[in-house]
């Protein structure tokens, strides 16, 4: 999934002021990709531009499709991050650059590694008439960014039972389970889903900047609560985390230590300078073979936004 806004901006991690002691809350604002799938967009924000190196958090869907109809993502490029992939209903086909093709399922995981460049689509399945999915960008670190492409499917992942909520644990350790999803700086993903709510406590990495992203249900957090497409914001610090969870409540918990290096972000790029963006989107426009194609993608690329300042 990309981000398909025309009128994109310049984001960068610098800006970003410390919250406030407590809960900080972040609504997110609504976007469209792929023609009709509705998402909610939570990260970047004024507010907030990273939670640790997890620097993009779209929640797409639920949403139902007719007949013929469907999510269709063409051919779109990244730089220097990690596309993450957390399908909750539906399926979809990822295709790249490296000649990749892989159908995510429920409960699945893609991790796509863009490094110096790589190419993507995405389509739901024709049988697909639901879609269900989280999709978030890890920056990587300013030495890894021009590593080279790559691509890995997750079909298993820790999953257990506690305190009436089936956690499944998506990226690091918790809890005495270790994800295998690879990513290159200390972080936390963790869906959690309630059929019948109740009290949930978390334990936290106090080295850790947290948020909690309520999917579907509410949820509250002492006197706050929050309903769907809302996260809160906790800083670092809090070794737990007291949750009061509705029935049907799902939500993902993202951790991580906070990012060192400053990145900009801009459409699907991320990078650590306006040049190294400009060139990027340079190379994009003209095609060059950094991006590579996607095999067996007929339609035209997406064409990228121009850029906000003069290059």
């Amino acid at each position: 999934m990309s981000n398909q806004d025309v009128d994109c901006k310049l984001s960068s991690s610098a800006v970003c002021a410390d919250s406030a002691p407590g809960v900080q809350r972040i609504t997110a604002r609504s976007a469209e990709i792929g023609g009709n799938l509705p998402v909610n967009r939570v990260l970047p924000t004024r507010q907030r531009r990273l939670i640790g190196a997890w620097c993009f958090l779209d929640h797409a869907g639920p949403a139902h499709f007719a007949a013929g109809e469907g999510m269709h993502v063409g051919a779109h490029p990244h730089t220097c991050l990690q596309t993450f992939t957390w399908m909750i209903e539906g399926e979809v086909l990822h295709r790249d650059s490296l000649g990749n093709e892989q159908i995510i399922r429920p409960g699945e995981v893609n991790l796509m590694t863009a490094g110096r460049g790589i190419t993507h689509t995405e389509d739901s399945l024709a049988s697909t008439d639901r879609l269900h999915a989280a999709q978030l960008w890890i920056a990587l670190p300013q030495a890894l960014g021009d590593c080279a492409p790559a691509f890995a499917h997750y079909p298993e992942l820790p999953r257990w039972q506690a305190q009436g909520v089936e956690h499944s644990l998506l990226v690091g350790v918790y809890a005495g389970q270790e994800s295998p999803v690879e990513v290159h700086s200390p972080l936390l993903a963790m869906d959690l889903a309630s059929t019948a709510g109740g009290a949930l406590q978390l334990d936290l990495n106090a080295q850790f900047e947290h948020g909690i992203l309520l999917l579907e249900g509410e949820l509250s957090i002492g006197t706050e609560v929050f309903s769907e497409n809302q996260l809160g914001y906790i800083g670092r610090g809090h070794e737990n985390l007291k949750l009061q969870m509705s029935p049907g409540c799902r939500a993902i918990l993202l951790g991580g230590e906070p990012f060192a290096d400053e990145i900009l972000m801009f459409w699907n790029f991320v990078g650590y300078s306006k040049p190294q963006i400009a060139q990027a989107w340079r190379d994009w426009q003209a095609g060059d073979p950094r991006f590579g194609r996607v095999p067996g993608h007929d339609g035209q690329p997406l064409a990228a936004p121009a850029l906000p300042w003069r290059v």
